[in-house]
């Protein structure tokens, strides 16, 4: 059909977008970005036509069927819409069924015909140039959010990324930190043809918050995400959208699926310990790692190094490390993690600042042990053998090398973790990380495959988040 069906339905879609540009342009000009001004008759027609001209160029693209159950809220009864599961662009089709508000970054409102039809739903805009950016985009959805229904309804993906549907994973905080009723909208696509798509998309009933969740954003996230994931039919993940990033990210050394990392990552949010200036604390973590060569530290002295008060969190952390669970830990480690997590996509850097952690005065070289703490930490798990690619390096075969060499190395076999150390750790996808980790089970989410088993969620292991010390313990709201 590339040659026939296809043409045709890109034509009429790119008509139906250059036919929508006009009424979006006359309905858009005086209008101003933070007041409303009261909804004329000829406004509200061409909110209508709109309407039609975007569901005639869905129509093209193939979805034929879209089915709307539940009644969607009034703005002020719901100021915002919770949509879930986000998995494509086609996402966009209730926001044009709908025309409500979306938060968008401000770039997109300068580009040609599209952007106008943008600055028309009244968007949010984020801007990328503005170190406040965030706290201000909070404070404008709080602000639409109590206005009593005089804005339009502000349309959010909470999960903040797309995943394969297959799970719902943490909701991201910004659509429940207004603490007013929002109404959850979940999307599913039962698609058996290829060529002739179908949409549904369910309003499900207002969520008030109580004053518990009014005064805690996060747990009404995670009671609101319970209620879509009941009604989808799907588990929920403790993945978030940093989950997904590190996973997903395009560095070296490719995460295997039992990953501490992630637990790791986790912990390091909820703890507050990710650095704003991140190459800076690196760099002091790395100084002071150095200084301590190898000496291992207790949990006291954990805390004391990252300047925080001891706390069951911190404990699960220090259990990450503390491999022979003799209570101490190497410092070290804990940095190269950090550098994992922070630049997941960035290897050599990391590998550098490990280089300088580990490497002896007298030479600047690391031995093959060292090596193998350095990779085996990168990755997140508990055994790795480095014995190939130890050798492939050290061709003098000194029993040491330097950060150079390793270098060298790596800009001639840019695939070396697949070449030497995924092909010589068989089980480097499958075993666990510590005997005594927090999670006995955790995997890395197959973000654009589809699911191939209908245990847990098809992905990984269902590990709705019930451990002690976390926001996400907490018992469901009766509602």
């Amino acid at each position: 059909m590339t040659f026939t069906l296809f043409p045709i339905r890109l034509l009429i879609a790119a008509f139906m977008m250059l036919l929508a540009w006009p009424f979006a342009f006359l309905a858009s000009v005086g209008c101003s970005e933070t007041t409303v001004e009261p909804q004329c008759l000829w406004r509200r027609l061409v909110d209508i036509i709109l309407k039609i001209i975007m569901r005639v160029m869905w129509f093209a693209g193939g979805f034929h069927w879209m089915t709307v159950k539940g009644r969607r809220a009034l703005p002020a009864e719901a100021p915002i819409l919770t949509l879930a599961p986000h998995s494509s662009y086609f996402d966009a089709i209730p926001v044009t069924m709908t025309m409500a508000s979306i938060v968008m970054k401000a770039e997109s409102k300068d580009i040609p015909l599209w952007g106008t039809l943008i600055k028309y739903i009244r968007p949010v805009f984020v801007s990328r140039s503005d170190q406040d950016s965030r706290k201000k985009t909070v404070e404008e959805i709080k602000r639409r959010a109590h206005s009593g229904g005089e804005w339009p309804q502000i349309m959010i993906f909470p999960e903040g990324t797309c995943t394969n549907r297959s799970c719902l994973i943490t909701f991201k905080p910004g659509a429940f930190i207004p603490a007013v009723p929002v109404q959850p909208v979940v999307i599913r696509y039962p698609n058996k043809l290829v060529r002739l798509l179908k949409a549904q998309f369910n309003f499900l009933p207002i969520y008030t918050p109580s004053e518990e969740e009014k005064r805690n954003p996060a747990l009404f996230a995670i009671n609101v995400r319970r209620v879509m994931a009941k009604a989808l039919g799907v588990p929920i993940t403790d993945y978030s959208f940093e989950d997904c990033q590190l996973a997903m990210a395009e560095g070296q050394l490719r995460l295997p699926v039992d990953t501490c990392l992630l637990e790791y990552a986790k912990l390091v949010r909820r703890l507050g310990l990710k650095p704003k200036n991140t190459e800076k604390v690196l760099q002091e973590y790395g100084n002071r790692a150095r200084k301590l060569e190898g000496q291992k530290l207790g949990l006291d002295d954990f805390a004391q190094f990252l300047d925080v008060p001891v706390s069951d969190m911190l404990r699960d952390m220090f259990a990450l490390f503390d491999e022979h669970e003799d209570n101490c830990m190497d410092i070290r480690e804990y940095v190269i993690a950090l550098s994992v997590v922070c630049r997941p996509a960035r290897t050599l850097e990391t590998m550098k600042l490990a280089f300088k952690m580990f490497e002896a005065d007298e030479d600047g070289a690391i031995t093959e042990m060292e090596l193998a703490v350095i990779l085996k930490t990168a990755l997140g798990v508990t055994h790795l053998s480095v014995s190939r690619l130890f050798t492939a390096i050290d061709k003098e075969d000194t029993g040491k090398i330097t950060f150079d060499k390793f270098r060298s190395f790596l800009e001639q076999h840019p695939d070396f973790a697949e070449d030497y150390l995924y092909t010589e750790n068989t089980g480097l996808h499958s075993g666990p990380c510590h005997r005594h980790q927090i999670k006995p089970s955790l995997s890395i989410p197959n973000l654009q495959g589809t699911a191939t088993t209908k245990t847990a969620n098809g992905i990984c292991p269902d590990f709705s988040p019930n451990d002690h010390g976390t926001i996400a313990g907490l018992l469901k709201k009766d509602n």
